[in-house]
């Protein structure tokens, strides 16, 4: 598979996790790939070898999500090393977890930050550079539209968000050729929500396929919304949740 051979994908948030997993997908579909991470280094370098092995080229950019000037500097940065923008998915994220009356303004505002603003950002940014068949693809969470519990409500609102900025992306940007997307995963076993971790069974309860996603699930959804079969899907929230909406 070479579908993006040519083509340069940025990935934030893709030193672990279903970013590391779309980092190496798009890799392996022909494109290079920049990635950013914050604390782990070890694994944006790891993520940057096996992109590597492949033959393709990688950069990894400390950048917190947190921060709108980190964030457009990643893209600027991209562009410099590689000549070009292609592909943006804004993945970095963060799980708040907490009772409403417990929640401060400093952590909504902070989730609000990673998720929505720095998405925002860094699409405003690449898109400065885009030309006709750029991609923008967001990844949102199934809790935009169902949370299934208590303690979720900013997290909730942030990935749902996520929704209304792709659609008003997929206006602004279509009579330019580029698309907008935004793909909410289900329960994925990540380090984030391990599959074996306690609380697991409850979440599997709730998934008609009755299992924990994989991250490459979402890689591969993302791979086709980059690729020449997502060239006519622009403002659609895309579930690769095993169900759990239904």
């Amino acid at each position: 598979m070479a579908d993006l051979i040519g083509k340069v994908a940025l990935v934030t948030g893709g030193s672990r996790g279903i970013g590391a997993a779309i980092a190496k997908r798009l890799a392996r579909e022909g494109a290079d790939v920049a990635l950013t991470y914050v604390s782990s280094a070890k694994g944006a370098s790891a993520v940057v070898a096996a992109i590597e092995a492949n033959g393709r080229r990688a950069l990894a950019i400390a950048a917190d999500s947190a921060d709108p000037q980190a964030v457009a500097a990643a893209v600027e940065r991209t562009v410099a090393e590689f000549g070009r923008i292609d592909i943006l998915v804004n993945n970095a994220g963060i799980f708040p977890y907490e009772p409403l009356e417990a929640v401060t303004l400093d952590s909504f505002d902070r989730t609000m930050a990673i998720h929505v603003r720095a998405a925002f950002v860094a699409a405003q940014a690449a898109a400065r550079h885009m030309g006709t068949g750029g991609r923008i693809i967001n990844i949102g969470s199934c809790l935009a539209d169902r949370t299934g519990g208590p303690n979720m409500t900013v997290y909730a609102a942030s990935k749902a968000a996520l929704t209304g900025l792709s659609k008003g992306l997929a206006q602004d940007l279509g009579p330019r050729g580029i698309t907008a997307n935004v793909v909410h995963p289900g329960p994925t076993d990540t380090d984030m929500n391990p599959a074996q971790a306690e609380g697991a069974d409850l979440q599997r309860q709730g998934l008609p396929l009755g299992r924990f996603g994989d991250a490459d699930d979402v890689a591969a959804t993302v791979a086709h919304l980059a690729g020449q079969g997502g060239r006519f899907i622009t403002g659609a929230a895309i579930a690769v949740d095993g169900g759990f909406a239904a």
